[in-house]
């Protein structure tokens, strides 16, 4: 683990960007960003293209270590290259900025109130592809959608036990159980899911070190006790579905807690605009929420 990349995370001002959308929503991702199903014929192209908008996210002067922390990628975004280097070590070595992978295969079918990640039976070559391009830490959601305990803590236990498997492959993972913010019992489920992490928490060896990314509390600064814990490097917030304005107003009620944000980073970007244009309104948005991330 790199100790420069540890103390950064650890304690630097900003937040993280999320650019890791995959497979599904990477045909969502580029139609918000303006580029349309018939512009790409096959998978292939349509990687290239998401390739082309994260190139150009990545490498905008707005896209600054000042604001950002860490950025996370997904595996076809880690294997390209950006300027004859591959991504994570362009981040980290022209812009300062630590990179994380995302590693789920996406959510398994509701039950028991919840959406676990699907089996991962590759998941330590991809580790170990990881550590080979320079990635610091890793990321992977499962999804929330009731106030059930069983669903709840299977859930945790899932993240953990993978969790595991990272820490030993020497990457810090990001945990993400998502509590889906259209939840008709959404403060309860925070509840059970903050005794569970904190069940978890306590059977870690004492020098295990992980993040934590969950969904904006209800209640405010709910999260505060969980940033405390020597395991826990930071806590940070995705937007949910939220628009930028909403996440952000949201998010700097909450102390100590900072952004992990995907759609609401990439909101108002479409290829379509100039380069000052677009680095402009990425500026802005950057700009945003840093400063509801240090609040």
């Amino acid at each position: 683990m790199n100790s420069k990349q540890l103390d950064r995370i650890h304690s630097g001002e900003g937040f993280i960007a999320a650019l890791d959308q995959s497979g599904g929503s990477t045909p969502k991702a580029l139609l918000q960003y303006g580029v349309k199903e018939d512009r790409y014929a096959n998978e292939e192209e349509m990687y290239a293209l998401v390739h082309e908008m994260r190139t150009r996210i990545i490498k905008s002067p707005a896209f600054d270590s000042k604001y950002i922390l860490g950025a996370i990628l997904f595996e076809n975004t880690m294997d390209r290259l950006i300027d004859g280097q591959f991504t994570a070590d362009y981040l980290w070595e022209k812009k300062g900025i630590v990179p994380f992978l995302k590693v789920d295969k996406g959510l398994a079918d509701l039950e028991d109130g919840v959406q676990l990640m699907k089996a991962m039976p590759d998941l330590n070559s991809l580790l170990k592809r990881a550590n080979e391009r320079h990635i610091f830490g890793t990321k992977m959601r499962s999804v929330i959608k009731e106030a059930n305990p069983s669903g709840i803590k299977k859930v945790v236990e899932q993240q953990f036990a993978i969790g595991s498997q990272i820490v030993q492959m020497g990457l810090v993972p990001i945990i993400e159980p998502e509590v889906d913010i259209h939840s008709s019992d959404k403060i309860t489920s925070e509840k059970l899911l903050k005794d569970e992490i904190f069940s978890q928490l306590a059977k870690l060896d004492a020098d295990v070190k992980i993040m934590l990314k969950l969904s904006i509390p209800t209640e405010h600064n709910f999260y505060s006790d969980l940033m405390k814990d020597p395991h826990v490097i930071r806590v940070v917030a995705l937007s949910g579905g939220y628009s930028q304005a909403e996440a952000n107003e949201k998010l700097a009620h909450n102390h100590g807690l900072i952004a992990s944000f995907s759609r609401a980073l990439s909101q108002g970007l479409t290829a379509g605009q100039t380069d000052e244009q677009f680095n402009a309104m990425l500026s802005q948005s950057i700009q945003d929420i840093y400063q509801a991330s240090i609040q």
